[in-house]
């Protein structure tokens, strides 16, 4: 008698469990996805060189976008250097009083 209700409660458990799967399955299908891997189709050799050539062509134009580099004048170089010999001096300054 033990056996019945305990194959009765496992058809029960198999009939909750199938009934999930169909939901988890239907709610797939509305999300647009009939399969869960998440794999796409084959792209066609015309698409695939579409493709390729506007990636080459946005790379192309961000090269020629690229920020000409800038130089400093013979004047500021000489600033920084005086300013960065006055920290120096400073610096030095205060470890011979310590």
């Amino acid at each position: 008698m033990a056996n019945v209700s305990v194959i009765e409660q496992l058809k029960k458990e198999f009939e909750r469990a199938t009934k999930e799967v169909k939901q988890l399955g239907a709610a797939l299908v509305a999300l647009g996805s009939s399969s869960s891997n998440g794999s796409r189709g084959t792209l066609s050799t015309a698409a695939r060189k579409k493709i390729s050539l506007a990636q080459r062509a946005r790379w192309a134009k961000q090269k020629g976008q690229a920020k000409p580099k800038r130089t400093m004048s013979a004047a500021g170089r000489k600033r920084i250097a005086a300013a960065q010999r006055a920290r120096w001096a400073k610096l030095k300054g205060q470890k011979k009083a310590a």
